[in-house]
């Protein structure tokens, strides 16, 4: 199974209604179960696709000494539970499980959250249905759902990008993508941006997390789940893209704003989400600081994780 944590890290597991989630952490655990981070700030550390909590090996140990730094599989990832029908990977499902798992294991406690990829889109979704419980929110190269879909329904550079839902939706994409040792899976991963990290020692953790029992088959359906509609790029006859009848562009765009402060750290060299993607995201946050990083791409937390965690740290520290 995937797991070597970074120093001063444990593992744990919280059972909660429906699901066991995994989790790593450097905190102290109390006899009932939850944790004391002291004198601390909380940082809630959420992953993406094709990841799992080890895509913050590297930036971890940066936060190690100033925060109670949790980062846990999601549900269909690594260690977590892996319910199997697309339905178990509806949004508000994916932020229960966040949401549960922090009252468990802080509970009344306020934290920082911090997303990339997919992690990004749930840490969204709770900053939105749970401001309470969030001081600020921190995304890396990760999307707020009405500026990915506006730019998905109208802008066709990243229409071509996002082709790959397709790929991950369409019927017996986990048989795929699992074949030859996961090759599709490396190969879909590489192609979203440069990924010098990932050295043999590495692909063999991903390939051990994929492995396990049902887990690529329930890291698809978070696709396959997605109310988001990714037009194909295919041309019509009259030469136009196909529009994106998507129900998120009829929502009321005030249900989803962000009310905490709000980082953005965007590695300008990621193929898989462009920055059209965030256009107009000052709709959304008025608080927001947005950090672009010319020569980082979509795995910026494993290509240059001190900027990274340099500025969470020093966004987190402006705003307590």
């Amino acid at each position: 199974m995937a797991e070597s944590n970074p120093a001063k890290f444990n593992s744990l597991f919280v059972k909660l209604d429906d699901v066991d989630i995994h989790l790593v952490h450097n905190g102290t655990q109390n006899l009932d179960g939850t944790l004391d981070p002291g004198s601390r700030q909380i940082l809630l550390l959420l992953h993406g696709f094709p990841e799992y909590h080890g895509a913050w090996d590297d930036v971890m140990p940066l936060l190690a000494e100033n925060y109670l730094v949790i980062a846990p599989d999601q549900r269909g990832y690594n260690l977590s539970s892996a319910p199997q029908d697309v339905s178990s990977y509806q949004a508000k499902l994916l932020v229960a499980d966040m949401t549960r798992l922090m009252e468990r294991l802080v509970p009344g406690s306020r934290y920082h959250l911090v997303g990339h990829d997919w992690g990004a889109s749930v840490a969204y979704a709770m900053a939105m249905r749970l401001p309470e419980c969030v001081n600020t929110l921190n995304i890396i190269n990760g999307v707020h759902p009405i500026t990915f879909q506006r730019a998905l329904a109208a802008n066709k550079d990243q229409i071509k990008a996002s082709q790959y839902f397709h790929i991950l939706c369409a019927d017996g994409a986990e048989k795929k993508m699992s074949e030859n040792a996961f090759a599709r899976t490396f190969s879909m991963l590489e192609k979203f941006s440069s990924s010098p990290w990932l050295d043999q020692a590495t692909r063999q953790k991903y390939l051990e997390a994929w492995s396990q029992p049902g887990r690529i088959n329930a890291m698809v359906n978070w696709y396959r789940a997605s109310p988001m509609v990714v037009p194909h790029s295919k041309k019509s006859e009259k030469g136009e893209e196909s529009p994106a009848n998507a129900p998120l562009l009829d929502v009321d765009p005030a249900k989803f704003n962000i009310s905490m402060p709000h980082l953005v750290i965007w590695g300008m060299q990621d193929t898989a989400l462009l920055p059209v993607a965030r256009a107009g995201l000052e709709e959304f946050a008025g608080d927001l600081t947005i950090v672009e990083v010319e020569v980082a791409g979509h795995w910026i937390n494993h290509t240059h994780p001190g900027l990274v965690a340099g500025k969470i740290h020093k966004f987190v520290a402006e705003h307590l």
